[in-house]
Protein backbone atom coordinates (compact mmCIF):
# COMPACT_ATOMS: atom_id res chain seq x y z
CA UNK A 1 0.00 0.00 0.00
CA UNK A 2 1.39 3.37 -1.07
CA UNK A 3 0.32 6.41 0.94
CA UNK A 4 -0.11 9.94 -0.36
CA UNK A 5 -1.83 13.12 0.75
CA UNK A 6 -3.42 14.11 -2.59
CA UNK A 7 -3.99 11.60 -5.39
CA UNK A 8 -4.55 13.07 -8.87
CA UNK A 9 -6.04 10.64 -11.40
CA UNK A 10 -5.35 11.64 -15.01
CA UNK A 11 -2.05 12.63 -16.60
CA UNK A 12 -3.15 15.17 -19.19
CA UNK A 13 -2.52 18.90 -19.05
CA UNK A 14 -5.21 19.42 -16.38
CA UNK A 15 -3.81 16.72 -14.08
CA UNK A 16 -0.25 17.96 -14.59
CA UNK A 17 -1.29 21.54 -13.74
CA UNK A 18 -3.01 20.37 -10.56
CA UNK A 19 0.00 18.28 -9.56
CA UNK A 20 2.26 21.30 -10.10
CA UNK A 21 0.30 23.85 -8.08
CA UNK A 22 -0.58 21.44 -5.25
CA UNK A 23 2.97 20.08 -4.86
CA UNK A 24 4.33 23.64 -5.03
CA UNK A 25 2.09 24.50 -2.06
CA UNK A 26 3.91 21.88 0.01
CA UNK A 27 1.42 19.02 -0.18
CA UNK A 28 2.43 15.43 -0.97
CA UNK A 29 1.04 14.56 -4.41
CA UNK A 30 0.85 11.38 -6.48
CA UNK A 31 -0.44 11.50 -10.07
CA UNK A 32 -1.62 8.38 -11.90
CA UNK A 33 -2.01 7.95 -15.66
CA UNK A 34 -3.44 4.77 -17.22
CA UNK A 35 -1.26 5.13 -20.35
CA UNK A 36 1.62 7.43 -21.15
CA UNK A 37 1.50 10.94 -19.74
CA UNK A 38 -0.09 13.50 -22.08
CA UNK A 39 -1.17 10.78 -24.52
CA UNK A 40 -4.91 11.52 -24.60
CA UNK A 41 -6.81 14.71 -25.45
CA UNK A 42 -3.84 16.92 -24.53
CA UNK A 43 -1.77 15.40 -27.34
CA UNK A 44 -4.51 15.80 -29.97
CA UNK A 45 -5.42 19.47 -29.77
CA UNK A 46 -4.16 22.93 -30.61
CA UNK A 47 -2.32 25.16 -28.16
CA UNK A 48 -4.39 28.26 -27.55
CA UNK A 49 -4.91 30.25 -24.36
CA UNK A 50 -7.96 32.15 -25.57
CA UNK A 51 -10.50 34.62 -24.25
CA UNK A 52 -11.79 35.61 -27.69
CA UNK A 53 -14.09 32.58 -27.99
CA UNK A 54 -15.37 32.59 -24.40
CA UNK A 55 -18.82 33.76 -23.42
CA UNK A 56 -18.52 37.39 -22.18
CA UNK A 57 -18.50 37.71 -18.41
CA UNK A 58 -17.46 34.90 -16.07
CA UNK A 59 -16.18 32.61 -18.83
CA UNK A 60 -13.96 35.19 -20.54
CA UNK A 61 -12.74 36.63 -17.22
CA UNK A 62 -11.74 33.12 -16.08
CA UNK A 63 -9.76 32.80 -19.31
CA UNK A 64 -8.02 36.12 -18.66
CA UNK A 65 -6.90 34.88 -15.23
CA UNK A 66 -5.57 31.72 -16.88
CA UNK A 67 -3.68 33.80 -19.46
CA UNK A 68 -1.98 35.73 -16.67
CA UNK A 69 -1.05 32.50 -14.89
CA UNK A 70 0.43 31.02 -18.09
CA UNK A 71 2.51 34.15 -18.51
CA UNK A 72 3.83 33.59 -14.97
CA UNK A 73 4.50 29.92 -15.75
CA UNK A 74 6.60 30.96 -18.76
CA UNK A 75 8.94 32.66 -16.27
CA UNK A 76 8.94 30.10 -13.44
CA UNK A 77 8.96 26.66 -15.07
CA UNK A 78 12.32 25.10 -15.86
CA UNK A 79 11.51 24.25 -19.47
CA UNK A 80 10.22 26.50 -22.29
CA UNK A 81 6.92 25.56 -23.90
CA UNK A 82 6.81 27.80 -27.02
CA UNK A 83 4.87 30.54 -25.25
CA UNK A 84 4.01 33.69 -27.15
CA UNK A 85 1.18 36.21 -26.84
CA UNK A 86 0.38 37.84 -30.20
CA UNK A 87 -3.37 38.11 -29.65
CA UNK A 88 -5.96 36.46 -31.91
CA UNK A 89 -8.71 37.47 -34.33
CA UNK A 90 -12.12 36.37 -35.56
CA UNK A 91 -13.03 37.18 -39.17
CA UNK A 92 -16.51 37.86 -40.57
CA UNK A 93 -17.94 37.05 -43.98
CA UNK A 94 -21.28 38.91 -43.82
CA UNK A 95 -22.83 42.15 -42.58
CA UNK A 96 -24.92 40.07 -40.20
CA UNK A 97 -21.76 38.61 -38.63
CA UNK A 98 -20.18 42.09 -38.42
CA UNK A 99 -23.19 43.32 -36.44
CA UNK A 100 -22.96 40.29 -34.14
CA UNK A 101 -19.20 40.88 -33.79
CA UNK A 102 -19.81 44.46 -32.67
CA UNK A 103 -22.21 43.23 -30.00
CA UNK A 104 -19.65 40.59 -28.92
CA UNK A 105 -16.93 43.25 -28.61
CA UNK A 106 -19.21 45.57 -26.64
CA UNK A 107 -20.08 42.80 -24.18
CA UNK A 108 -16.45 41.73 -23.78
CA UNK A 109 -15.27 45.30 -23.23
CA UNK A 110 -18.00 45.75 -20.62
CA UNK A 111 -16.55 42.67 -18.90
CA UNK A 112 -13.13 44.35 -18.86
CA UNK A 113 -11.39 42.53 -21.71
CA UNK A 114 -9.19 44.16 -24.40
CA UNK A 115 -11.34 43.62 -27.52
CA UNK A 116 -11.67 45.80 -30.61
CA UNK A 117 -13.43 45.69 -33.99
CA UNK A 118 -11.34 45.23 -37.14
CA UNK A 119 -12.39 46.73 -40.48
CA UNK A 120 -11.67 45.50 -43.99
CA UNK A 121 -8.31 47.32 -44.11
CA UNK A 122 -7.21 45.80 -40.80
CA UNK A 123 -7.91 42.34 -42.24
CA UNK A 124 -5.86 43.14 -45.37
CA UNK A 125 -2.90 44.13 -43.19
CA UNK A 126 -3.24 40.92 -41.15
CA UNK A 127 -2.63 38.60 -44.12
CA UNK A 128 -2.42 39.00 -47.88
CA UNK A 129 -3.83 35.48 -48.19
CA UNK A 130 -7.30 36.34 -46.88
CA UNK A 131 -10.22 36.16 -49.33
CA UNK A 132 -11.05 39.54 -50.86
CA UNK A 133 -14.68 39.53 -49.72
CA UNK A 134 -14.03 39.34 -45.95
CA UNK A 135 -15.58 42.39 -44.29
CA UNK A 136 -13.59 42.61 -41.07
CA UNK A 137 -13.61 40.97 -37.68
CA UNK A 138 -12.53 41.47 -34.09
CA UNK A 139 -9.39 41.10 -31.98
CA UNK A 140 -8.49 40.08 -28.44
CA UNK A 141 -5.04 41.47 -27.66
CA UNK A 142 -4.18 39.20 -24.71
CA UNK A 143 -4.67 35.80 -26.36
CA UNK A 144 -1.61 33.58 -26.33
CA UNK A 145 -0.42 30.23 -27.63
CA UNK A 146 1.75 27.40 -26.33
CA UNK A 147 2.79 23.85 -27.20
CA UNK A 148 0.36 21.84 -25.00
CA UNK A 149 2.58 18.76 -24.95
CA UNK A 150 5.59 20.78 -23.79
CA UNK A 151 3.61 22.78 -21.20
CA UNK A 152 2.14 19.62 -19.69
CA UNK A 153 5.57 18.00 -19.35
CA UNK A 154 7.09 21.22 -17.98
CA UNK A 155 4.37 21.24 -15.30
CA UNK A 156 4.89 17.54 -14.54
CA UNK A 157 8.68 17.85 -14.33
CA UNK A 158 8.40 20.84 -11.99
CA UNK A 159 5.82 19.00 -9.85
CA UNK A 160 8.28 16.13 -9.48
CA UNK A 161 10.97 18.62 -8.48
CA UNK A 162 8.62 19.67 -5.65
CA UNK A 163 8.33 16.02 -4.59
CA UNK A 164 5.35 14.73 -6.57
CA UNK A 165 5.36 11.07 -7.62
CA UNK A 166 4.22 10.24 -11.16
CA UNK A 167 3.02 6.78 -12.15
CA UNK A 168 2.38 6.01 -15.82
CA UNK A 169 0.71 2.87 -17.19
CA UNK A 170 -1.16 2.73 -13.88
CA UNK A 171 -4.89 2.28 -14.43
CA UNK A 172 -7.34 2.76 -11.57
CA UNK A 173 -9.48 -0.35 -11.19
CA UNK A 174 -11.59 0.52 -8.15
CA UNK A 175 -11.91 3.15 -5.43
CA UNK A 176 -13.77 3.32 -2.15
CA UNK A 177 -14.16 5.68 0.78
CA UNK A 178 -12.84 4.24 4.03
CA UNK A 179 -14.09 4.71 7.58
CA UNK A 180 -11.22 7.03 8.48
CA UNK A 181 -12.34 9.46 5.74
CA UNK A 182 -9.57 8.61 3.30
CA UNK A 183 -9.68 6.74 0.00
CA UNK A 184 -8.38 3.32 -0.96
CA UNK A 185 -7.58 3.08 -4.67
CA UNK A 186 -6.80 -0.22 -6.37
CA UNK A 187 -4.67 0.26 -9.49
CA UNK A 188 -2.83 -1.93 -11.97
CA UNK A 189 0.49 -1.21 -10.20
CA UNK A 190 -0.72 -1.70 -6.64
CA UNK A 191 -2.95 -0.02 -4.06
CA UNK A 192 -2.86 3.62 -3.00
CA UNK A 193 -4.20 5.31 0.14
CA UNK A 194 -5.00 9.03 -0.14
CA UNK A 195 -6.58 11.69 2.05
CA UNK A 196 -7.99 13.54 -0.96
CA UNK A 197 -8.57 12.50 -4.58
CA UNK A 198 -8.90 14.64 -7.72
CA UNK A 199 -10.59 13.18 -10.80
CA UNK A 200 -8.87 14.90 -13.76
CA UNK A 201 -9.67 12.24 -16.35
CA UNK A 202 -11.36 14.37 -19.01
CA UNK A 203 -13.66 12.26 -21.19
CA UNK A 204 -13.04 9.29 -18.88
CA UNK A 205 -14.03 11.19 -15.71
CA UNK A 206 -17.49 9.50 -15.60
CA UNK A 207 -15.82 6.06 -15.31
CA UNK A 208 -13.94 7.16 -12.20
CA UNK A 209 -17.07 8.81 -10.80
CA UNK A 210 -19.06 5.57 -11.11
CA UNK A 211 -16.63 3.90 -8.71
CA UNK A 212 -18.03 6.19 -6.00
CA UNK A 213 -21.64 6.07 -7.19
CA UNK A 214 -21.49 9.42 -8.99
CA UNK A 215 -22.97 10.31 -12.37
CA UNK A 216 -20.69 12.89 -14.00
CA UNK A 217 -22.39 14.48 -17.06
CA UNK A 218 -19.45 14.60 -19.47
CA UNK A 219 -19.53 13.26 -23.05
CA UNK A 220 -16.72 12.84 -25.58
CA UNK A 221 -16.98 15.30 -28.50
CA UNK A 222 -14.69 14.50 -31.41
CA UNK A 223 -12.62 17.10 -33.21
CA UNK A 224 -10.29 16.88 -36.26
CA UNK A 225 -7.16 18.94 -36.99
CA UNK A 226 -4.99 19.20 -40.12
CA UNK A 227 -1.26 19.93 -39.92
CA UNK A 228 -0.10 21.80 -43.04
CA UNK A 229 3.30 22.85 -44.34
CA UNK A 230 4.07 26.52 -44.76
CA UNK A 231 5.39 27.44 -48.20
CA UNK A 232 5.11 31.15 -47.42
CA UNK A 233 4.20 33.21 -44.35
CA UNK A 234 0.40 33.03 -44.08
CA UNK A 235 -0.12 34.75 -40.74
CA UNK A 236 1.47 35.35 -37.36
CA UNK A 237 -1.38 34.57 -35.01
CA UNK A 238 -4.53 32.60 -34.33
CA UNK A 239 -7.45 33.22 -36.71
CA UNK A 240 -10.98 31.85 -36.42
CA UNK A 241 -14.12 32.58 -38.37
CA UNK A 242 -16.95 34.23 -36.45
CA UNK A 243 -19.03 31.17 -37.26
CA UNK A 244 -16.78 29.22 -34.87
CA UNK A 245 -18.64 30.85 -31.98
CA UNK A 246 -21.96 29.83 -33.48
CA UNK A 247 -20.73 26.26 -33.96
CA UNK A 248 -19.26 26.10 -30.45
CA UNK A 249 -22.43 27.26 -28.72
CA UNK A 250 -24.87 25.31 -30.90
CA UNK A 251 -26.39 28.05 -33.05
CA UNK A 252 -27.58 27.90 -36.66
CA UNK A 253 -25.24 28.91 -39.49
CA UNK A 254 -25.70 29.56 -43.20
CA UNK A 255 -23.37 26.85 -44.46
CA UNK A 256 -23.67 23.67 -46.52
CA UNK A 257 -25.08 20.52 -44.97
CA UNK A 258 -21.73 18.75 -44.37
CA UNK A 259 -20.20 21.81 -42.72
CA UNK A 260 -23.23 21.97 -40.44
CA UNK A 261 -23.28 18.21 -39.82
CA UNK A 262 -19.67 18.07 -38.64
CA UNK A 263 -19.66 21.46 -36.89
CA UNK A 264 -16.79 22.61 -39.12
CA UNK A 265 -15.48 26.17 -38.69
CA UNK A 266 -12.17 27.72 -39.65
CA UNK A 267 -9.41 27.68 -37.04
CA UNK A 268 -5.91 28.67 -38.21
CA UNK A 269 -2.93 28.47 -35.84
CA UNK A 270 0.70 29.05 -36.83
CA UNK A 271 3.20 27.01 -34.81
CA UNK A 272 6.68 27.93 -33.66
CA UNK A 273 8.08 25.53 -36.28
CA UNK A 274 6.33 27.73 -38.89
CA UNK A 275 3.90 25.06 -40.02
CA UNK A 276 0.27 25.61 -39.14
CA UNK A 277 -2.74 23.79 -37.73
CA UNK A 278 -6.18 23.97 -39.37
CA UNK A 279 -9.45 22.99 -37.74
CA UNK A 280 -12.01 22.45 -36.55
CA UNK A 281 -14.91 20.02 -36.27
CA UNK A 282 -17.33 18.99 -33.54
CA UNK A 283 -19.35 15.76 -33.47
CA UNK A 284 -20.67 13.20 -30.99
CA UNK A 285 -19.48 9.72 -32.03
CA UNK A 286 -18.62 8.14 -28.69
CA UNK A 287 -14.96 7.27 -28.15
CA UNK A 288 -14.12 6.86 -31.84
CA UNK A 289 -10.89 8.75 -32.66
CA UNK A 290 -10.36 7.49 -36.21
CA UNK A 291 -9.76 10.21 -38.78
CA UNK A 292 -12.67 10.58 -41.20
CA UNK A 293 -11.64 11.76 -44.67
CA UNK A 294 -14.99 13.42 -45.33
CA UNK A 295 -14.46 15.67 -42.30
CA UNK A 296 -10.87 16.48 -43.33
CA UNK A 297 -12.06 17.48 -46.81
CA UNK A 298 -14.75 19.66 -45.28
CA UNK A 299 -12.20 21.41 -43.02
CA UNK A 300 -9.86 21.95 -45.99
CA UNK A 301 -12.65 23.47 -48.08
CA UNK A 302 -13.58 25.80 -45.24
CA UNK A 303 -9.96 26.91 -44.89
CA UNK A 304 -9.72 27.59 -48.64
CA UNK A 305 -12.87 29.71 -48.46
CA UNK A 306 -11.05 32.12 -46.12
CA UNK A 307 -7.51 31.57 -47.51
CA UNK A 308 -7.96 30.71 -51.24
CA UNK A 309 -4.22 30.29 -51.84
CA UNK A 310 -4.08 27.50 -49.25
CA UNK A 311 -5.33 25.19 -52.00
CA UNK A 312 -1.70 24.94 -53.20
CA UNK A 313 -0.22 24.13 -49.79
CA UNK A 314 0.74 20.64 -48.63
CA UNK A 315 -1.01 18.74 -45.86
CA UNK A 316 1.47 16.88 -43.62
CA UNK A 317 -0.93 14.84 -41.51
CA UNK A 318 -4.27 14.91 -39.71
CA UNK A 319 -5.51 13.65 -36.38
CA UNK A 320 -8.64 13.53 -34.23
CA UNK A 321 -9.13 13.78 -30.48
CA UNK A 322 -11.93 13.77 -27.93
CA UNK A 323 -13.06 16.87 -26.06
CA UNK A 324 -14.84 16.41 -22.70
CA UNK A 325 -18.18 18.18 -23.27
CA UNK A 326 -20.72 19.49 -20.74
CA UNK A 327 -24.11 20.84 -21.77
CA UNK A 328 -23.43 24.39 -20.52
CA UNK A 329 -19.90 24.53 -22.03
CA UNK A 330 -18.25 25.13 -18.65
CA UNK A 331 -15.97 22.63 -16.90
CA UNK A 332 -16.65 20.97 -13.58
CA UNK A 333 -14.04 22.24 -11.11
CA UNK A 334 -15.54 21.31 -7.82
CA UNK A 335 -15.59 19.46 -4.53
CA UNK A 336 -18.23 16.74 -4.44
CA UNK A 337 -20.29 17.27 -1.29
CA UNK A 338 -21.68 13.72 -1.35
CA UNK A 339 -18.15 12.30 -1.13
CA UNK A 340 -16.04 14.49 1.21
CA UNK A 341 -12.46 14.76 0.02
CA UNK A 342 -13.28 13.96 -3.64
CA UNK A 343 -12.85 16.62 -6.33
CA UNK A 344 -13.58 16.82 -10.05
CA UNK A 345 -11.55 18.84 -12.56
CA UNK A 346 -12.88 17.84 -15.98
CA UNK A 347 -15.33 18.80 -18.73
CA UNK A 348 -13.32 21.59 -20.35
CA UNK A 349 -14.27 20.51 -23.90
CA UNK A 350 -11.96 22.48 -26.25
CA UNK A 351 -10.80 24.82 -23.48
CA UNK A 352 -8.59 22.45 -21.49
CA UNK A 353 -5.36 24.06 -22.66
CA UNK A 354 -6.79 27.56 -22.16
CA UNK A 355 -8.00 26.81 -18.64
CA UNK A 356 -5.35 24.37 -17.44
CA UNK A 357 -3.43 26.92 -15.37
CA UNK A 358 -6.47 28.44 -13.65
CA UNK A 359 -7.88 24.95 -13.01
CA UNK A 360 -4.64 23.83 -11.36
CA UNK A 361 -4.51 26.98 -9.25
CA UNK A 362 -8.16 26.72 -8.17
CA UNK A 363 -7.77 23.07 -7.17
CA UNK A 364 -4.73 23.97 -5.04
CA UNK A 365 -6.80 26.68 -3.36
CA UNK A 366 -9.75 24.33 -2.78
CA UNK A 367 -7.58 21.54 -1.41
CA UNK A 368 -5.86 23.97 0.95
CA UNK A 369 -9.20 25.56 1.92
CA UNK A 370 -8.19 29.02 0.74
CA UNK A 371 -10.14 31.70 -1.10
CA UNK A 372 -10.13 31.03 -4.86
CA UNK A 373 -8.72 33.33 -7.55
CA UNK A 374 -12.02 33.14 -9.47
CA UNK A 375 -15.62 32.54 -8.35
CA UNK A 376 -16.24 28.80 -8.43
CA UNK A 377 -20.02 28.62 -8.04
CA UNK A 378 -20.61 28.43 -11.84
CA UNK A 379 -18.27 25.41 -11.97
CA UNK A 380 -19.86 23.37 -9.18
CA UNK A 381 -20.67 19.71 -9.77
CA UNK A 382 -24.21 19.85 -8.41
CA UNK A 383 -25.37 22.44 -10.98
CA UNK A 384 -26.43 19.53 -13.18
CA UNK A 385 -28.63 17.85 -10.56
CA UNK A 386 -32.40 17.64 -11.13
CA UNK A 387 -32.96 20.07 -8.29
CA UNK A 388 -30.77 22.67 -9.98
CA UNK A 389 -32.26 22.14 -13.46
CA UNK A 390 -35.88 22.44 -12.26
CA UNK A 391 -35.43 25.87 -10.74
Amino acid sequence: MKHTDVLVIGGGIIGCAIAYYVSKSGRQVTILEKGEFVSGTSSKCDGNILAIDKDPGFDSQMSLVSQNLVDQLSKELNYPFEYRAPGSILVCESEEEMEAAQQWVDRQKAAGLPFRILDREDIRQESKYFADDLLGGLECATDSTINPYMLAFALLESAQNYGAEAWKRTEVKSMKKELDGGFRVEASNGDFKANQVVNACGVWAPRIGKMLGLSIPIQPRKGHIIVASRQEHVGSRKVMEFGYLISKFGGQRRVDSLTEKYGVALVFEPTESQNFLIGSSREFVGFNTRVKNEVIECIAKRAIRFYPKMADMMMIRSYAGLRPYTEDHLPIVSHVDEVPGFYIAAGHEGDGVSLSAVTGKVLEEMLNEKGTCIPVDPLRYNRFSKKEVSR
